[in-house]
């Protein structure tokens, strides 16, 4: 669902209760997409993230800044230069439209007096965040418009700001709930939460089919209304009205745990065919909404060379082996020719040259006839050395085809489970240990920005289970060879999905018996932490670590075992401790 103007209204009042007042200490730019500023009040720090992306569009509070790139954009520098120091003075909203002002004052570098606006447009595709001077000229913007997108209005540096087209619609904190239901009735012909979406502002298709279950239970057309249903329409913009200060906001969720659509006010209209969760403020609605979605976009954009070649290579081995195996088959055939050369050896007394077939007898099968083809300008001789020669050749190919069907194999493996790290990179740490793994497997024949080192490999990601064992798991394939291989002790418990790309899973056992539940956790854990993540009932794995092994010459990430237990379990995501 996108952002609507009834939701933004409510972000608006979160801003102003924790924010306006506080100064602008840093700015920050995670994506091309995004920008985050870091506010500093007397109570305390506050990190307000701006996204303009066309499905994820929104304002809102964050916990944490979200990693950034080691050389900031020009945008970001320029919004540096302006605002840091600023204090934000006000937030605006225009009516209920999804558009967000927010009033800077500050001083320049020779201490003149300096306001800036920041205008937050969260329009699907047309979202921007556009830097204004007072006076509204256009300073920059996360998106420039010029006239070849859009004749209407542009958004460049030096222009004056120009608002979006008005709607000839009502907003409903300035008017009374009659007015908006006379307004609703004039659409006779709509059904009820269309009318809706055309009468009132700051209104979405989800919060208009919230406002239309309220009235009656199949959305029926406005001119069906009945005298108590009118009545009941004007409650539910009472209630509109009520929740609009109001700092909760609500998601539905599916039985899978998967949000279905957000809002501000509660909702009624699913029933009980899903989960609704209530949250204490929007911004923590939407962290959790959009959470996981918005960091793999933004690792795949940040690291869009490294998913574009390991995705090539990856099509590029699969349509190796593809070959490979249809060579392969043909191999299998090769033993015609070694009875072919055989029969006509047997036979030269009674062949000569200038034949195209030999009609000659299998002595292997009874004297069975046989009809072999042949070159007329060979003599019988050379025909069957022919066969001979065609016939090793197929076996040598067939050897040697094995062993590269093998190797593509476990290279396709690899390169899979490397993708697989790609989707769940969280840093730009995470990318570039990646991209040094692939440096040294030779997938990249020099060094890409090779004036940026990678850090430190971090600690595995550690987790505590219910009964009080730690869980370790690897962050990429170098650190799972080192958890497994180096840091788990005999005792301790290896976990892997079975057949399926994911992280080594090592539960410390510190010399106890390790419980079922805890291997059940544990088990869960690694079924995230894999390719198999959206699935269900996914195959884990169970071993001591003391039977892995690390076959000569294998890539990173890869060991074997062949004793070991399995476990079905559903994926569980984890928290970090």
């Amino acid at each position: 669902m996108a952002l609507d103007g009834y939701f933004l209204h409510k972000i608006k009042k979160e801003i102003e209760l924790y924010a306006v007042g506080a100064k602008v200490d840093k700015v920050y730019q995670p994506s091309r997409d995004e920008a985050v500023l870091l506010l500093r009040t007397r109570g305390g720090t506050y990190r307000l993230l701006f996204s303009i992306r066309a499905d994820s569009a929104r304002v809102q509070f964050i916990a944490e800044n979200p990693d950034n790139p080691a050389v900031p954009p020009m945008l970001c520098m320029l919004l540096r230069k302006h605002l840091c120091g600023c204090t934000l003075t006000a937030v605006r909203q225009q009516e209920l439209d999804r558009i967000l002002y927010l009033d800077f004052d500050g001083t320049d570098e020779i201490g003149e007096k300096t306001s800036f606006v920041l205008c937050c447009e969260l329009m699907g595709k047309h979202s921007n965040l556009i830097l204004l001077k007072d006076d509204m000229t256009v300073v920059d913007a996360l998106k420039r418009v010029d006239v070849s997108t859009s004749a209407y209005r542009q958004v460049l540096p030096g222009i004056k700001y120009k608002l979006p087209p008005e709607q000839t619609k009502l907003n409903f904190l300035t008017h009374s709930s009659e007015e908006l239901c006379d307004a609703v009735l004039l659409y006779r012909e709509k059904r009820l939460s269309s009318a809706v979406i055309s009468a009132v502002q700051g209104v979405s298709p989800f919060l208009s089919r919230e406002i239309s279950a309220r009235v009656c239970e199949d959305d029926c057309a406005v001119s069906e209304l009945l005298p108590g249903q009118r009545k009941r329409l004007i409650c539910a913009f009472d209630e509109l009205k009520e929740s609009a200060d109001d700092a909760k906001a609500y998601t539905a969720v599916d039985r899978t745990g998967n949000p279905v659509d957000f809002c501000g006010l509660d909702i009624t209209q699913y029933g009980n065919s899903v989960i609704k969760k209530e949250y204490e403020s929007c911004s923590l609605l939407l962290s959790d909404y959009y959470g996981e979605k918005t960091r793999y976009e933004r690792i795949k954009n940040r690291g869009q060379e490294l998913f574009r070649l390991v995705g090539n290579l990856c099509e590029k081995t699969a349509h190796r082996l593809s070959v490979q195996r249809q060579e392969l088959a043909e191999c299998a055939d090769r033993d015609k020719y070694r009875l072919w050369a055989e029969l006509i050896n047997a036979n030269l007394y009674r062949l000569s040259k200038g034949a195209f077939f030999y009609d000659l007898e299998n002595y292997y099968e009874n004297y069975t006839p046989v009809r072999i083809p042949c070159d007329p300008s060979l003599s019988p001789q050379k025909q069957a050395q022919r066969y001979y020669k065609e016939y090793r050749k197929l076996q040598t190919a067939e050897t040697k085809l094995t062993q590269l069907i093998a190797d593509g194999e476990q290279e396709l493996q690899y390169l899979e489970s490397v993708h697989d790290e790609l989707t769940r990179s969280e840093t730009e740490n995470d990318l570039l240990l990646i991209r040094q793994e692939l440096y040294e497997q030779g997938y990249i024949v020099s060094r890409q920005n090779g004036k940026r080192k990678a850090q430190k490999c971090p600690e595995p990601m550690k987790y505590i289970s219910p009964d009080g064992f730690t869980i370790l798991a690897g962050r990429n394939n170098t650190q799972n060879d080192r958890l497994s291989l180096k840091t788990a002790g005999a005792g301790d418990l290896f976990l892997h999905t079975q057949k399926i790309p994911g992280s080594h899973v090592i539960i410390v056992s510190d010399g106890k018996k390790i419980p079922d539940t805890t291997v059940e956790f544990a088990a869960g854990i690694a079924a995230w932490l894999s390719k198999a993540r959206q699935s269900v009932r996914v195959p884990v794995d169970y071993t001591p670590a003391k039977n892995l092994k690390k076959p000569v010459g294998a890539k990173p990430g890869k060991v074997i075992y062949h004793i070991y237990n399995t476990i079905i379990v559903d994926p569980v995501k984890p928290e970090n401790n």
